[in-house]
């Protein structure tokens, strides 16, 4: 799998437009709005901003009243205030094509109308049997585009889907904007972030809408920009009840995509935070962090892990919030990542995790047969892309190869 860590190093090299270095040094109000883009911050500066957030938080009112200036001005700074409120209450119009009847669950393509006119586009994974309400999990993707490591397609990707809706869950596989079949808009859009952050409220708005969800019983979980689009997603929306981002929590990176850090969410005149402290406004809902030793979270033990448990402890809720760190791994969502996932999951949203373990009491996802991208696309005769900056990539292509999309 080592061909698979950071597939695109594009997303966090391209644009790494600078941020003050000394963001750590400043007071957390009286600034202008910038952007925070990848590391525009060191791992000390990180841990010196970390603590400064919490000098002047005492008690769980405190808190409260910061993670609402920050909640505020995340909403502000991307732009979501902005969205008519009539878009939250347009229909679906879901387009659901090809079940397939697996070993214990069921895969469809489906697309439901975001905005006007936009289509978000996906997969939707369900127990072969559904009895009473089951609660649902929203899973987007990061942004690996290798021809058999793409998006939602990804073989981890339909592995954990599959997994989890086996143990009793519907999930929901969305792409993002200018992924696969969503291309009404490009990823590189100046507002990816409030697109994507809008699309993630539309696919929840859906599955609340289902007559067999729970909707007091709704995680989500995703790796790397996935993990990003996940915080982004509990910050704004207290429908969530569980989180799990997976090689994304950090306190000095603050994603080096468009879709990431191209709005200014972490910064305005009113709120500073990064994505250590996004993730620690969960509390004191349950809460895993999945963390690896080769990349921006390979710190989350010292720095990220430690400030978020203390605001847990805030609300006498330590045991709502684990890490999981794995030092000696990379950047993915691999196997011993996701068994790390399931055990938690299936405790905090009442799933059934023996119907994934082996005789042995082992995690085993050998049921799992992963489909091929024709199999799992909503629009057949739609050829799938990745559209970016000048770039146009094409994973069905025997070579894979790119031109320019002028």
């Amino acid at each position: 799998m080592k061909k698979y860590f950071f597939p695109l190093l594009f997303f966090f090299l391209a644009g790494m437009a600078a941020c003050d270095n000394h963001l750590g040094d400043k007071k957390e109000t009286g600034k202008s709005p910038e952007l925070c883009v990848a590391d525009c911050q060191t791992p000390e500066q990180g841990r010196a901003q970390l603590d400064r957030f919490l000098s002047g938080v005492h008690n769980v009112e405190e808190w409260e009243a910061r993670a609402q200036r920050v909640r505020e001005g995340f909403i502000r700074g991307a732009q979501l205030d902005k969205i008519p409120e009539e878009y939250r209450r347009r229909p679906f119009n879901p387009i659901i094509r090809g079940k397939h009847v697996m070993d214990g669950y069921t895969v469809e393509a489906i697309a439901i109308e975001g905005m006007p006119g936009h289509y978000i586009t996906g997969n939707i994974y369900k127990p072969l049997e559904i009895k009473g309400r089951i609660p649902a999990v929203l899973s987007p993707h990061g942004h690996g585009f290798l021809p058999d490591y793409y998006g939602r397609f990804k073989p981890d990707l339909q592995r954990r889907c599959a997994a989890m809706a086996r143990m009793g869950a519907v999930v929901f596989a969305y792409d993002m904007i200018g992924y696969g079949e969503c291309t009404t808009y490009r990823h590189d859009d100046p507002k990816a972030t409030q697109i994507q952050t809008f699309n993630s409220m539309r696919v929840l708005d859906y599955l609340c809408s289902l007559p067999y969800v729970d909707t007091t019983r709704i995680a989500i979980t995703g790796a790397s920009g996935g993990g990003t689009q996940s915080i982004f997603l509990s910050v704004v929306d207290p429908r969530v009840t569980v989180l799990v981002p997976v090689v994304m929590v950090s306190s000095w990176f603050f994603g080096g995509c468009t879709c990431e850090s191209g709005m200014p969410v972490y910064r305005s005149d009113t709120h500073e935070t990064n994505l250590a402290d996004l993730t620690a406004l969960f509390a004191p809902k349950p809460l895993l962090i999945i963390s690896d030793g080769h990349d921006w979270t390979r710190d989350v033990p010292e720095i990220s892990f430690p400030y978020i448990r203390k605001v847990y402890e805030l609300y006498h809720a330590g045991k709502n919030v684990e890490n999981a760190h794995f030092p000696n791994e990379g950047h993915d969502y691999g196997f011993s990542k996701r068994k790390a996932l399931y055990p938690f999951i299936a405790r905090h949203l009442g799933l059934d995790l023996s119907k994934i373990t082996n005789e042995k009491g082992e995690i085993d996802e050998s049921f799992v047969e992963d489909l091929a991208i024709q199999d799992l696309k909503v629009f057949p005769d739609k050829p799938i892309a990745f559209f970016c900056d000048y770039w146009k990539y094409s994973p069905l292509s025997s070579l894979y190869d790119s031109t320019k999309d002028k």
